[in-house]
């Protein structure tokens, strides 16, 4: 499951940046000093598995638990790194016309995000499949990826003045719909992970809203709160797609509950609260539609307090131990794990603080680092493995075309390129590919 999109970077003194991989089972964070990989497969224990010194990054994201993670440091905004980091072996990189706002990864694709365009690659080759050139201005890099196997859609914001969603599939590279969610700019966009639903939140970040893939059909609207103007950093669905929680600048931190409301229990069962369900849409005819809408929008299932408010976040839903926990990252440099009741909601119990940063000792002694791999700085292609020069080429790799594609390398030997689906766990998986900095063949990329 992606988690927090649109807000890779909760930023403060301490985080540069923070990423749960797809399926929340990993934590990427960034620093001044390097990015770290985390485990979060247990409650109790935060297990450091990988431990880079490359400075001022700023966007680290991992392929699920494989050995692929891609990083974008300050240094070269413009330029991003795909690594083996088991093997502390570079895969490849790609530079590009503008500062990298966000990544996006699944087992079929690769997303790079700039202001005013994005950029789909095959993430088996890295091949460049497609530019999406003038979208509109998207200063902070906002858009979606879903992770299902079976579609790759991608979201980013369809206008820089109201809230429209652009629904892209980057399988067959054709836009899907175009969904007017809010009238505000978007402020945070995610997937379930079956890809069948999509949430989102606009600027004002009063009202959450849900809608069914591709359709595009609005299915729930959750209000966050009455205030206007409160900051959504990150939305995550649970890995069901029962549940959604959003984060912001407040110290609240909102879980609701995606269920559809039948006539049957209110009648079985009348309450007060039914019965004043009912005079709200019985009155939801002749009432003003902002304020009809109000009354129609669910609140909040279960709610998390956070310790300090004011503080970017990103929060995320997971299933450790076989039960459900809340997983907020802080920018502050901790993480918190709550207890969520399913069945009846409520206020969520903290039951762990994780440090996310400090020197190796100080982790070892909160007990945050077991089994971390220590990786040599990256080596090049030929240093590490030695493929024969054999076998037909059969692709070249991208030069700066006249549409602003990736930097121009040498051609791939077909040998290089892998076959079938991503093997996760396979450390043999993303080979490192050589690249040629002074361009040895001057093919550029068709247009599509």
């Amino acid at each position: 499951m992606e988690s927090g999109e649109g807000a890779d970077a909760p930023g403060g003194p301490g985080l540069g940046c923070a990423s749960f991989n797809q399926d929340s089972t990993s934590l990427a964070v960034g620093t001044k000093a390097g990015y770290r990989l985390f485990s979060v497969t247990s409650v109790d224990k935060l297990d450091c598995i990988h431990e880079s010194e490359t400075p001022d990054v700023y966007i680290v994201e991992r392929l699920f638990s494989s050995s692929l993670v891609v990083v974008v440091s300050q240094a070269m905004p413009r330029r991003m790194n795909v690594y083996h980091f088991k093997k502390g072996t570079e895969i490849c990189n790609y530079s590009y016309s503008n500062t990298i706002l966000a990544v996006r990864l699944n087992r079929q694709r690769l997303v790079v995000c700039l202001e005013e365009s994005i950029y789909i690659h095959n993430i088996k080759d890295m091949k460049l499949l497609k530019t999406l050139l003038s979208t509109p201005p998207n200063p902070s890099g906002l858009c979606a990826l879903s992770i299902n196997h079976s579609n790759s859609y991608l979201a980013y914001p369809g206008s820089a003045t109201i809230g429209e969603i652009i629904v892209y599939d980057a399988n067959n590279l054709s836009t899907v719909t175009m969904i007017p969610a809010h009238d505000s700019p978007l402020a945070a966009i995610t997937f379930s992970a079956s890809g069948t639903k999509l949430a989102s939140a606009s600027e004002r970040g009063t009202v959450i809203r849900v809608f069914s893939i591709p359709e595009g059909l609005r299915l729930f609207e959750f209000r966050r709160g009455m205030k206007r103007y409160v900051n959504i950093s990150s939305l995550s669905f649970s890995p069901d797609g029962q549940f959604l929680c959003a984060s912001s600048n407040t110290e609240t931190v909102h879980i609701f509950k995606l269920e559809q409301h039948g006539p049957s229990a209110e009648e079985d069962a009348p309450t007060w609260s039914a019965y004043v369900s009912k005079m709200f849409s019985a009155a939801s005819s002749y009432l003003p539609a902002q304020v009809s809408g109000m009354m129609s929008q669910d609140r909040a299932f279960a709610t998390v307090r956070l310790q300090v408010a004011g503080q970017k976040n990103i929060c995320t839903l997971a299933t450790i131990q076989k039960l459900p926990h809340l997983l907020v990252a802080s920018s502050d440099g901790q993480l918190f794990v709550y207890n969520i009741d399913p069945q009846d909601g409520g206020e969520c119990a903290l039951v762990q603080t994780h440090r996310l940063f400090g020197t190796h000792d100080e982790l070892e002694a909160a007990g945050d680092v077991e089994g971390k791999v220590s990786s040599p700085p990256c080596q090049s292609y030929a240093a590490t493995v030695a493929i024969p020069p054999t076998g037909p080429v059969s692709a070249t790799l991208t030069g700066y075309s006249e549409d602003g594609g990736a930097m121009k390398g040498e051609v791939i030997p077909e040998h290089e390129f892998a076959a079938g689906p991503v093997c996760l766990d396979d450390e043999t998986e993303f080979p490192p590919i050589n690249w040629c900095r002074d361009g040895a063949r001057n093919g550029k990329e068709r247009r599509t």
